[in-house]
């Protein structure tokens, strides 16, 4: 097996070539401002895929022998090194297997079916999904395309951090999503063997934190099943080729929960116009909730996919309008008879806030035969509004609850 290099990674950049997007890596204003660094966003979330996973992928594909090439491909994800593997696949005339778990995403399968791969849903998890995959490589003769832990992989994955070096003079600091460790693993080679004094930081989920584990031990161990909304790097065990790599290049590595890479995905979306799914938004939650120092030091945190669930966006979205203050659901007691519901909308009506929704209740919640109860879903401004809105109410003489 070939090691991880500085110079397999030159190879691949050369090898994978134009078929690859030269992703945008762009100085943030706004998170530099708000982080107090210089903040650059290298946005893999706009590869062809939707990720930075088909580097890995096309480079693999692209060093197969005749034979190999002849008999197929196959691999096992649940999402994006799918897509990397079935695309590249197609453009190169390789007949490709993706097997994934059964509970996958209805999106990702077609994305994946539509890219030209044959889908096979196997298994309640990804370990399952992969020994199906693994049992089927070796009954047709295919050739396992491992998602992160195989050198070929890693070294297509350090594209990327050429690509940093290109983009960003006199660069100090990349923090990178971890889930196996072929991101980080490739990237931290490409940088520490060109620039020793970059820092590198790795982030993990905190319900998963396998490399973390693997480092504290020595050696890599495998982890409960967890769920978490970063998907993409939901790995139970760190793998045999990266954790060394790991160990070596990486200075540290931080974890961050599902809360705050919620946070983290509404702040790109809003502030800066970009869609991340959860492992793509991982990196820079750390930095949001300052779970490392880089003061002073010009950084550069990886967006490395945008494949998220319409679904889990919305939800996050209204969590996040909640959390600001922008969105305020209030449980309102009113006297029931006529003009008392026209008073309440009136005053709601004086202070601006926009009312989205309504639920009346006369039986619940403890009211007397001569209330009813009404709660109300407002659209506002945010805390100070709310303020405002709470003391109108109660001068007006109404009992209200703030619903969390």
């Amino acid at each position: 097996m070939e090691p991880v290099t500085l110079s397999s990674i030159q190879d691949a950049r050369t090898r994978i070539g134009d078929a690859i997007h030269f992703s945008p890596c762009q100085l943030s204003h706004h998170l530099s401002e708000r982080i107090g660094i210089p903040l650059y966003l290298k946005l893999e979330n706009l590869q062809r895929t939707g990720s930075f996973k088909e580097r890995g992928a096309l480079n693999k594909l692209l060093t197969l022998t005749e034979e190999e090439r002849r008999r197929g491909v196959i691999a096992a994800s649940a999402g994006n090194h799918a897509q990397g593997v079935a695309y590249h696949s197609a453009r190169l005339g390789l007949r490709a297997q993706i097997v994934m778990p059964q509970a996958t995403p209805l999106v990702k399968v077609v994305s994946t079916r539509g890219f030209g791969a044959e889908v096979i849903l196997h298994g309640a998890n990804y370990d399952e999904a992969c020994e199906e995959a693994l049992r089927r490589c070796a009954e047709q003769g295919l050739t396992f395309i491992h998602p992160f832990d195989d050198p070929v992989v890693i070294s297509g994955q350090g594209t990327i951090g050429l690509e940093l070096l290109d983009q960003v003079p006199d660069l100090e600091a990349v923090v990178v999503p971890i889930g196996g460790g072929g991101l980080i693993s490739g990237i931290a080679c490409a940088l520490k063997e060109s620039n020793p004094r970059i820092r590198v930081i790795g982030v993990e989920p905190e319900k998963l934190p396998s490399m973390l584990r693997a480092r504290e031990a020595g050696h890599p161990i495998t982890l409960s099943p967890e769920a978490t909304i970063a998907d993409g790097i939901a790995v139970r065990r760190a793998g045999d080729v990266t954790l060394p790599l790991v160990s070596r290049y990486v200075d540290e590595i931080v974890t961050v929960d599902d809360e705050e890479i919620a946070s983290a995905i509404l702040m790109l979306l809003e502030q800066e116009k970009t869609l991340a799914e959860g492992a793509g938004a991982a990196a820079l939650a750390s930095l949001l909730q300052a779970k490392t120092n880089l003061k002073n030091r010009k950084t550069a945190v990886l967006v490395c996919g945008g494949n998220i669930d319409v679904t889990l966006l919305s939800k996050i979205i209204e969590r996040g309008l909640v959390k600001d203050g922008r969105l305020l659901r209030i449980r309102v007691y009113l006297l029931d008879r006529p003009g008392a519901l026209l008073n309440l909308t009136q005053i709601l009506a004086n202070e601006r806030a926009n009312i989205v929704e309504t639920i009346h209740n006369r039986a619940y919640y403890g009211v007397s035969l001569s209330e009813t109860v009404i709660d109300v879903t407002l659209e506002t401004r945010g805390a100070t509004h709310i303020t405002a809105i709470s003391h109108a109410l109660r001068e007006a003489g109404f009992h209200i609850e703030r619903i969390q």
